[in-house]
């Protein structure tokens, strides 16, 4: 109960009036997880105890035509976790998350900054890859959540950078707009060390290139932060 009280308490200081209530399965999932015993100090293999435990359970949407789930990859001791919102075709194919146009495009402008990709950590709000690459409704993601707060627990960062609107939705529970909140460090409701930055999908920017500088100047953003821990 003292959880939940802090949780609602840290939505509405950043100005949150509603909360997505997840599904039965959704709760007794993330039951499940909290007992999952991990590793000690071996984020690898607790990664992979979470990811062996999401494919044999299949609690996580698995869209029809999906080939399967796609899990996140990088250096799970970074300070930093980059989340987007779902895998698209390449993606799907190669099982790697951020492949495609828009991921080649990510890895250029963070190297640009001063990032490498293999620095950082990255994932997606939801594991399978959506038909038609369209948006995941907020039930859909619902299944996926406690996976995603699980895969967070166990990297720790210092910072979640969401790379779109609906990844903030999935890392907050709640849709904010983009526009107004874009390059602005907010709470992690679930653990209050951890920050939480949004910018733009580069997806959206190789649609809309007169948002590059923005996204850019938000990369650097980001840099400076690390370089401030």
């Amino acid at each position: 109960m003292k959880t939940l009280k802090h949780t609602i308490r840290s939505l509405t200081e950043i100005g949150f009036d509603a909360l997505y209530l997840e599904e039965e399965v959704s709760h007794s999932t993330a039951e499940d997880l909290h007992k999952v015993k991990e590793p000690t100090d071996n984020k690898e293999e607790s990664l992979k105890v979470l990811y062996k435990k999401l494919e044999e359970e299949r609690k996580c949407i698995l869209y029809e035509g999906a080939s399967g789930y796609v899990f996140g990859e990088g250096n799970p001791y970074s300070p930093v976790v980059f989340v987007g919102e779902a895998p698209g075709e390449e993606e799907d194919q190669q099982k790697r998350p951020f492949v495609g146009r828009a991921g080649r495009y990510l890895n250029q402008k963070l190297q640009e900054v001063g990032l490498r990709r293999e620095e950082v950590y990255i994932t997606n709000v939801v594991k399978s890859r959506p038909p038609g690459n369209r948006k995941p409704t907020p039930k859909e993601m619902q299944t996926c959540l406690p996976y995603l707060r699980k895969e967070v627990e166990i990297i720790n960062p210092k910072l979640i950078v969401c790379l779109g609107a609906t990844a903030l939705e999935g890392i907050l529970g709640k849709s904010l707009p983009i526009t107004k909140h874009r390059g602005q460090f907010l709470e992690y409701p679930y653990d209050r060390k951890i920050k939480v930055f949004l910018t733009y999908h580069p997806a959206y920017i190789l649609r809309n290139p007169g948002g590059e500088k923005e996204f850019v100047e938000d990369l650097r953003r980001i840099k400076e932060f690390l370089s401030s821990l």
